[in-house]
């Protein structure tokens, strides 16, 4: 207490002793400037928290880099050349102040900079604003990776490296564990992304015109979220970033849980948690720029409710904490203020899209910013190499390496093994690594308090086991009520002494963190997620192994002694019915957990198990024929990873072979095969050009589990699969991913329920789809499924550009819906599929509006097997003739065309322009006259025909005679294909055709007539 009391003194008193310095340095420089710091200097600027590097970093007066720096008493650096020049020029007034010192003196008397008076008026409340960033500055400027320890903490701006952070958020945030996002992020393409740096987080990009009140920034754990946020804060307090906000107010949901049953006012709280500001008014809130940064949603135990709360227009209005949220993100209370909320993406729902002006994502690591951590963490390049080179050879490694304390982990693991005479494979699962650095920690521990400092191999003490369970049995509690942050009840408990624990086990300072808050109270963590998933499994086996009941009931319902293949298998069960995968993680340690390596090396933690050969073989077994008919595709690759973590890799083994097989597809692939196959596939660095279910030698559920790899491919067919509203899920994920691959989608033959269609509509509106074609043919498509494949028709951008929706029997409202998609200034769509839809005379006036529309992109109409009346080909033709039309190919197969169809068929032939490239008229009983109707549009100077199909149309010599007379009489004719076959035409029958071909002036290149 006395050093932080000594500590806040010193800096008050830092002005003060600079506005007494008195040398009179116009004549010669005083005493204590130097080249290099002192000690004294040193120890000065370590006992304020900044670094010598930061000091020298750039000249207080030319703000360039520092060229022969020399140093005041006051700790500031200039150039040499700056000073003595400064010292020149104020020799006559009698100044001899430091510069920067005088900058400060002016500000405390009233003499003011134009930027400061810009942003606030000067008063006693900038002295407040000053001993605010004071500590804001105390706050921010230290930060520790992985440990709490005295001494550990580092310097943020020494450490901190630009994050890489996309507007948007990757999909998928509540239902897929965060392992799972960090495998689609591994593959993430940030070529066409536009990074956003955290200081410009309100900041409008340039195609933007939107203001932007709230931020929401969305990132796994661990991946530096609370990073950028002090890095923002630390930033605008040292004066160097957002100088246009007048007041920044950082809370964190995990100092706001400790009030979350008391009543304050927006004033209070912001007295309450930062004290400096007590002289600051509400009529100052209302006409000052101010943020509020409410970091780490996830942590939270309030309760928001943005559609029953109580409205708080009064910043002095005492409420609940929670009211209080709710009114100042909806901007009901302080409208003016901006909010910035930092959350896990599976917390990140709590907040209303309509609330959120920006919502943007923290990606973590790149592959070469991982190396550069290891190679900057270790001064031992050999060793650096080795880490990274181990961490390649494992996928499920180098994925979680996207995470910087995962790096932490990793690196403290490898370094122990690597450079003690310990002896070993390294660690290649999650739950080898996890296993090592639960005992690397206790035996660091160990050494610090112990006088031996060997590196043997030790066991868990007694209390070291105490300890891992009581952790253990807080990580599973919580696991299950979703909580990352334990307050001293919690831990209470659970019969949990930290104090004094943390004497005898690292877990306290490397594994569980504490972190003092306001009102003297306390706040734990696990230094990750995943640590608390692997010490939660931990506990569940050893219940398991002990027989307690009560905890094996409350997590796996009714239980009686079973086996432990048994036991596996109900939690596995319990795992993938769990609505957002979060015990993903949990399931696949308590797997790797079953093996003898794991158990030997935690020491007697697990206690005594009947694992032998045998049991492992059947759990293994269980894994290999688990039936998950109602589970997503997704959640059964678990199933895949849980055979990893047990060493088998028969599975992955007997895939890779799959895959190099040429014949491959003749070999009959299980269930399981499919999910690691799935698996393999999306995470492949070669996308793959087809996934064709139906190739692949396996049951419907083995098709199901292939889905996910359609993530991964540029065509995928799934027609005919009996797809669920579960399966279009992962479909449409496939289409919000970023990089989204999938150019084509077949989905035809599949009855789809409404709600499957949304989600594959809302996978469409992503502005990460690149879809261009899609067939939904013989859906069973009604209204509603229209409507919805019309708003993706409208979404910007809408990359679609082939819809075929054959085969559904469609209801006029249903065509108005597709209709008012075309219509869309932002649909781009050019080929419409309507094969077989039962259209009437109003379906067809509907589908003409659309061609009439400016601008219509349409090149294609398939009208084919719809049996159309003349009224509704008239409707037709009116939309061709429109100027605005485009369309280019028109197929009207099977429509049962009569001689004044075609009369009206030839009226849009003559129109100008006529842009009608292609007619397809086959399958249609075409009489003489009929013909002879087409053939008076051929001769039209206005026809720009060139490819005319009549397979099938019973037509005679003389049909093929007025076909010619129509060539012959237009010089000018576009036509290059004339099709005939099936009409029974015999040699004699098309010798006007086949001659007029031969005369140089005819431009008919192609002549079909033949059986067909």
């Amino acid at each position: 207490m006395k050093d932080s009391e000594e500590e806040e003194d010193g800096a008050e008193s830092l002005i003060s002793s600079c506005l007494s310095m008195k040398s009179d340095w116009s004549k010669d420089p005083p005493p204590d400037i130097s080249n290099e710091p002192g000690p004294s200097d040193t120890k000065e600027r370590k006992r304020r928290g900044v670094s010598v590097e930061e000091q020298l970093s750039c000249c207080s007066l030319c703000q360039d880099v520092l060229k022969d720096p020399v140093s005041t008493s006051c700790g500031h650096w200039f150039c040499r050349q700056c000073i003595t020049s400064y010292w020149d020029q104020s020799a006559s007034s009698g100044d001899s102040s430091c510069p920067q010192c005088a900058e400060r003196s002016r500000t405390r008397t009233g003499l003011q900079t134009d930027s400061q008076t810009s942003t606030v008026q000067k008063s006693g409340l900038q002295e407040v604003l000053d001993e605010h960033k004071i500590s804001l500055r105390r706050r921010c400027e230290c930060v520790t990776e992985g440990t709490d320890e005295a001494g550990s903490e580092t310097l943020l701006n020494r450490i901190y490296t630009e994050l890489y952070i996309t507007e948007g958020q990757s999909e998928d945030v509540n239902t897929q564990h965060e392992v799972r996002q960090l495998e689609a992020a591994s593959k993430m393409d940030t070529l066409h992304d536009t990074p956003i740096r955290c200081h410009d987080i309100f900041k409008v990009l340039p195609d933007q015109q939107k203001h932007i009140r709230v931020v929401l920034t969305n990132g796994v754990a661990g991946v530096g979220k609370t990073f950028s946020v002090q890095k923002f804060t630390l930033d605008w307090a040292e004066g160097s970033e957002n100088q246009d906000v007048s007041l920044v107010i950082l809370l964190s949901f995990r100092e706001l849980n400790l009030i979350k049953d008391e009543q304050y006012s927006l004033l209070m709280l912001i007295h309450d948690f930062h004290p400096t500001l007590q002289k600051v008014t509400a009529e100052k809130l209302a006409v000052w720029k101010v943020l509020f940064i409410f970091d780490g949603l996830d942590e939270s135990r309030l309760s928001l409710d943005f559609n029953n709360s109580n409205i708080v227009s009064d910043v002095t209005q005492k409420s609940s904490v929670n009211v209080l949220l709710t009114n100042l993100i909806e901007g009901k209370l302080l409208p003016s203020a901006l909010v910035w909320i930092t959350s896990r993406p599976a917390a990140a729902n709590q907040i209303p899209p309509t609330c959120v002006d920006r919502v943007t994502e923290v990606q973590g690591f790149t592959d070469a910013q991982k190396e550069e951590y290891f190679r900057r963490r270790f001064s031992d390049e050999e060793l650096s190499s080795r880490i990274i080179s181990h961490i390649k050879t494992s996928r499920s490694l180098h994925i979680m390496c996207l995470i910087p304390v995962f790096c932490w982990i990793t690196a403290t693991i490898l370094e122990h093994m690597l450079t003690t005479d310990q002896r070993g494979e390294l660690p290649k699962t999650l739950t080898d690594m996890y296993s090592h650095f639960l005992l690397v920690q206790t035996k660091r521990k160990k050494h610090k308090y112990d006088e031996g400092h060997g590196t043997s191999p030790q066991k868990l003490t007694k209390a070291d086991r105490i300890l891992l369970l009581k952790l253990g049995r807080l990580a599973l509690e919580h696991l299950e009520k979703g909580n990352i942050m334990f307050y001293q009840e919690d831990l209470k408990k659970c019969g949990l002494d930290v104090t004094e624990a943390s004497v005898l086990s690292g877990v306290c300072t490397e594994i569980f963190k504490r972190e003092s808050v306001i009102f003297q109270k306390t706040v734990y963590c696990f230094v990750h997620l995943s640590v608390q998933e692997f010490l939660a499994a931990v506990y569940m086996y050893h219940c398991y192994t002990n027989r307690n009941t009560e905890v094996l009931e409350d997590f796996l319902g009714k239980y009686s002694d079973s086996s432990l293949d048994d036991f596996l298998m109900r939690a596995m069960k319990k795992s993938l019915i769990s609505e957002n995968g979060h015990l993903d993680l949990f399931v696949r340690f308590l797997h790797g957990l079953s093996l003898k390596s794991n158990q030997s090396l935690l020491g007697g933690l697990l206690g005594q198990t009947e694992n032998s050969p045998q049991i492992i073989q059947r759990a293994i077994n269980n894994l290999k024929t688990m039936n998950s008919e109602d589970i997503s595709p997704d959640r059964s690759i678990n199933i895949f990873h849980c055979l990893m973590e047990m060493n088998d890799r028969s599975v992955h083994q007997e895939i890779q072979e799959f895959l190099k097989s040429e014949n491959g597809s003749e070999k009959k692939l299980s269930e399981i095969h499919c999910s690691a196959l799935a698996y393999m596939l999306q995470m492949s660095e070669e996308v793959l050009d087809e996934l064709d279910l139906m190739k692949y030698n396996t049951s419907r559920e083995g098709r199901w589990r292939l889905i996910p790899a359609v993530r991964n491919c540029r065509k995928a067919r799934l027609d005919g699969c009996e797809l669920s509203e579960t399966h279009c899920e992962v479909v449409a994920s496939a289409l919000k991913s970023n990089p989204s691959h999938l150019r084509e989608l077949n989905l035809s033959l599949n009855r789809l329920s409404d709600s499957a269609v949304e989600h594959l509509s809302a996978g469409l509106e992503s502005p990460n789809c690149r879809l261009e074609t899609l067939i939904l043919a013989e859906c069973g498509l009604s209204e509603t499924h229209c409507e919805v494949v019309a708003s993706a028709l409208k979404s910007n951008p809408s990359h679609l550009r082939e819809l075929n929706l054959g085969r559904n029997i469609l209801s006029v409202s249903a065509v108005k819906h597709l209709s008012a998609g075309l219509e869309s200034p932002n649909c781009r769509l050019e080929t419409l599929i309507l094969v077989g839809c039962g259209l009437s005379e109003t379906h067809c006036e509907v589908v003409a509006s659309a061609l009439k529309s400016n601008p219509s992109h349409l090149r294609e109409l398939n009208l084919t097997w719809n049996s159309l009346s003349v009224s509704a080909v008239k409707h037709l033709s009116a939309g061709l003739e429109s100027p605005n039309c485009r369309l280019e190919t028109l197929r009207l197969d099977g429509c049962e065309l009569s001689e004044t169809h075609c009369e009206v068929v030839a009226s849009a032939l003559k129109s100008n322009p006529s842009h009608l490239r292609e007619l397809n008229l086959s399958e249609n009983s075409l009489s003489v006259s009929a013909v002879k109707h087409l053939s008076a549009g051929l001769k039209s100077p206005n026809c720009r025909l060139e490819t005319l199909i009549l397979r099938l149309c019973s037509l005679s010599k003389m049909s093929c005679a007025s076909l010619a007379s129509a060539l012959k009489s237009n010089p000018s004719s576009h036509l290059r294909e004339l099709d005939l076959r099936g009409n029974n035409l015999r040699s004699e029958d098309v010798k006007l055709l086949s001659d007029l071909q031969k005369n140089p002036g005819c431009r008919l290149e192609t002549l079909r007539w033949g059986p067909y």
